[in-house]
């Protein structure tokens, strides 16, 4: 058994019934914390829309929040979530911005002392984006 990620005509992602209830139980999660709608659609029959304008918003709010996050067991619970969601934004075609990746404590929140070392951050996600979306049937 398994569920269907659709935009419009497209199936972008076909999961296990299981990791489609854990991903959609994080999407529930992050929209909260976030304050955004993610664009993705109730699933029904299966399948479930989505709404690409408004995952592209979600995606990009979401990215933000990672790295004005600097706290390690919050990346560490976050990462694989970020990563998936980055992993279907690029199949649905979205383009990702990257947030302003500035130094030090100004405008961080739930921050860590001391900061991890965030150098290569954005890269490191991105590059588990990509092993992951490999990895996800279509």
């Amino acid at each position: 058994m398994s569920q269907y990620f659709d935009m419009g005509d497209e199936t972008l992602w076909n999961p296990s019934n299981g990791a489609a209830r854990l991903f959609l139980r994080h999407v529930a999660l992050y929209e909260a914390e976030l304050g955004v709608p993610s664009g993705i659609g109730e699933m029904v029959n299966d399948e479930c829309q989505i709404d690409p304008g408004a995952y592209e918003a979600f995606v990009n709010r979401l990215l933000e929040w990672h790295h004005d996050t600097a706290h390690a067991v919050i990346h560490g619970l976050s990462r694989g979530f970020v990563a998936t969601a980055l992993a279907l934004a690029h199949r649905a075609g979205i383009e990702v911005g990257s947030p302003d990746t500035a130094d030090g404590l100004e405008g961080r929140t739930d921050v860590q002392v001391p900061l991890p070392d965030r150098s290569h951050w954005e890269e490191r996600l991105r590059e588990q984006a990509t092993a992951i979306e490999r990895r996800m049937p279509r």
